[in-house]
């Protein structure tokens, strides 16, 4: 089976319920006009923009990291010259919901 992505599953890796509980977890989705925008890519970078993890996005626009607790960017890459930026917050034991709007 062709892979053209970065390896990682797309929209991220699934959550189990006792592992949610043990993790930082970062997830959000990215529409435009209420649509999901896929193919693209969400990069997780930490301090001064330094790679983290990349994951392409699912068929429902969604992505899911699981980061350190701290400080993290997210950036969101997409067709289009589509290049989109937040700053969130990771706890352990919480899942941080972001939502990207094009």
């Amino acid at each position: 089976m062709s892979n053209d992505s970065c390896g990682a599953p797309a929209g991220g890796v699934t959550i189990s319920k006792d592992k949610s509980s043990k993790e930082a977890v970062i997830e959000g989705q990215v529409l435009r006009g209420g649509a999901p925008v896929s193919p693209g890519y969400a990069r997780l970078l930490g301090t001064g923009d330094e790679f983290v993890a990349e994951v392409p996005l699912g068929e429902d626009g969604g992505f899911r990291f699981f980061a350190a607790p701290g400080e993290w960017t997210l950036r969101v890459l997409a067709p289009g010259q589509v290049r989109l930026e937040q700053e969130v917050t990771a706890d352990i034991g919480q899942v941080t919901k972001v939502e990207f709007l094009v």
